[in-house]
């Protein structure tokens, strides 16, 4: 499963190819080859009030509704596109929150030894931008609303002894 992503790409490039509403106001990030659980990153979605796609900042790791700490966004970055509908920590933000995390790649790991990893960057052939499956969901702490997503990924296939995910698009 997907746990680091690369995104460099220039937020006008992000806007012009999920089309995002040029007068929609651009949000602030750097861009970064180590993007991390926790880090803010930007995602599409659908917002019904102003009938177009936005481009907004997001906590990476799914806070459900009902959690009483931010923390278990740590445990909840992926999860399997066969049981995202089913699972709880899930299952609503699935049914009514769903967006897209643009990214230019992902990483896997292969294991070398006990404590060895060997890094895999993840991009499609041309090197374009991906888009990955999410959701949204939402936290209220101290009376502030707090808003953080997942990515959703297929289970994890055997290649030439190294780990690869396939992202579902939802």
């Amino acid at each position: 499963m997907c746990g680091r992503a690369k995104l460099e790409t220039d937020v006008s490039e992000i806007k012009i190819a999920f089309r995002i509403p040029p007068e929609y106001p651009t949000p602030n990030f750097a861009p970064s080859w180590n993007v991390a659980p926790t880090d803010n990153r930007p995602i599409v979605r659908y917002d019904p009030k102003v009938q177009h796609r936005t481009l907004d900042l997001m906590r990476w790791g799914l806070v459900p509704y009902w959690a009483k700490d931010i923390k278990i966004g740590f445990s909840t970055i992926n999860a399997m596109a066969e049981t995202v509908d089913t699972k709880p920590v899930f299952r609503e933000a699935f049914q009514r929150r769903r967006c897209i995390a643009p990214v230019d790649n992902f990483y896997e790991w292969k294991k070398l030894g006990p404590k060895e990893k060997q890094p895999y960057a993840i991009a499609l052939a041309g090197r374009s931008l991906m888009a990955l499956a999410g959701v949204v969901g939402d936290l209220a702490v101290a009376g502030k609303t707090r808003r953080s997503g997942h990515l959703s990924s297929s289970p994890q296939r055997r290649t030439s002894d190294a780990r690869t995910s396939i992202t579902a698009c939802l």
